[in-house]
């Protein structure tokens, strides 16, 4: 299975356009696919693909719990909690479990064996279908602090297929990490202007130290300036797609259709997007198997 993650610097850049429209493509030509939509804070692929959702259940996260009889006060679940998670007041145990990053140092830890570990809901994973496209995604609840879990739940929950799509969230902090971790290759989506370059630079930076391989989509590619494609030409990164800034893209996404289904002509950028991936992935692969 080829695990494609589309991801970017910044928000708004149009990561969930590209990422639904190729999916919608490659399903079109008769690959199987699946669409992983693991921008847990602010999913919106189903507003476009419009999936029929047909079973959901928690992502949970497990936190500590206290047994006050067994427990002795002596603080050592505080020392060792990282995140400030636990803290000992006149002998009890108090436990933050919003702080809490589940790393089970306190019960492995505990010289009396009082703390154990139960589960906590954190969000809600989603499994569907949007046409035959299998659809997964995972929404963090509110006021939640940690998406990452959530994220790896999206991602485990996905079955067999040729081509796995993900939907990354925007950015280059610890949740994009978790999303495009062990993808065989990511395509960061950025925009002509200052802003757009300068996010895609963290970007570039992100996935060169994951050491995955990558290159680059260019959104409302005709606005701005050319900075971002001397930037790419100048560290040698190829650039897979490009989309103009056209109004009818703009008008078909405000009332949730896919520009592929709006504008058919749009359906060759896709795929000779897809080629371009494709052709650099089966390298990719090809290696891994060798």
């Amino acid at each position: 299975m080829l695990k494609i993650a589309i991801a970017s610097g910044k928000g708004g850049t149009g990561k969930t356009t590209i990422a639904t429209n190729l999916a919608l493509t490659l399903a079109d030509s008769g690959r199987t696919v699946q669409l992983l939509d693991c921008d847990v804070e602010e999913p919106n692929c189903h507003i476009f693909v419009k999936p029929n959702i047909e079973e959901t259940w928690p992502a949970t996260v497990l936190v500590p719990k206290v047994n006050q009889e067994k427990c002795t006060g002596c603080r050592i679940c505080a020392d060792v909690c990282e995140f400030k998670a636990i803290a000992v007041i006149k002998g009890k145990v108090l436990i933050f479990q919003e702080l809490c990053h589940s790393c089970g140092a306190c019960t492995l830890l505990c010289p009396e064996n009082a703390i154990s570990e139960i589960p906590r809901e954190i969000g809600v994973i989603e499994k569907g279908k949007a046409g035959n496209i299998p659809f997964f995604q995972g929404m963090l609840n509110i006021g939640e602090l940690a998406s990452p879990p959530v994220i790896r739940e999206v991602r485990k929950a996905a079955g067999e297929s040729e081509v796995l799509i993900i939907d990354s969230p925007p950015g280059t902090s610890c949740p994009v990490i978790e999303a495009v971790k062990d993808s065989d290759f990511i395509l960061l989506v950025t925009e002509p202007t200052p802003f757009g370059l300068n996010d895609l630079e963290l970007a570039v930076g992100m996935a060169r130290e994951l050491g995955i391989p990558f290159a680059v989509a260019i959104n409302r590619s005709d606005i701005g300036n050319d900075d971002v494609k001397k930037y790419c030409q100048k560290e040698h990164i190829e650039i897979f797609l490009e989309i103009p800034n056209d109004r009818r893209i703009a008008e078909a996404y405000s009332r949730g259709e896919m520009a592929v289904r709006a504008l058919p002509e749009y359906k060759k950028v896709f795929d000779r997007s897809w080629k371009s991936i494709e052709a650099v992935s089966g390298k990719i692969l090809a290696g891994k198997t060798a």
